[in-house]
């Protein structure tokens, strides 16, 4: 039994070696695709670090400060026109949130506080008389001025950054 088993072997050892070849041929892309992604995490793992990443430039934690408000910014929607109108206003509250009113009288006014460094101011209005306008002021300055006149006069007016 001893001669069949080494005989055996000698098959066998040629056949494997050929099986190891043949695993081979097919194994080489995944064995390449495995050493590309090991090189590429180790080269963005040293450049996180040369680009200013550590956790001493970082933005969160305890280490993180809020920043101090510059200033008040002060900002006020009108609807005006003739003041028997009546009608119905939607306008962005100061957390840019829409919001709706009803005015029996004109002028209309509306007026927002904030510390926030950008605003967006929006206001649109439509009434019943044939003429209608909208002003935004941000600190006393005029930002945006609009007027319709028709039919149930419809307006909007508009400040992206306030």
């Amino acid at each position: 039994m001893a001669p069949k088993a080494l005989d055996l072997q000698q098959k066998g050892g040629q056949k494997v070696r050929t099986a190891t070849v043949a695993v081979m041929r097919r194994a080489w892309v995944a064995a390449v695709v495995a050493c590309a992604v090991g090189v590429g995490a180790i080269a963005v793992n040293h450049l996180r670090g040369a680009f200013g990443s550590e956790p001493i430039f970082s933005a969160t934690g305890s280490s993180a400060q809020p920043l101090a408000p510059s200033a008040i910014k002060h900002v006020r929607y009108e609807i005006y026109g003739p003041t028997d109108t009546t009608g119905a206003v939607s306008y962005l509250d100061k957390n840019a949130q829409p919001q709706s009113a009803d005015f029996t009288t004109l002028p209309w006014t509306y007026t927002i506080e904030t510390t926030v460094p950008a605003v967006i101011a929006s206001v649109v209005a439509q009434g019943n008389s044939a003429a209608i306008g909208c002003r935004i002021t941000v600190n006393g300055r005029i930002e945006d001025d609009q007027s319709a006149e028709g039919h149930h006069a419809q307006i909007s007016c508009l400040v992206k950054a306030a």
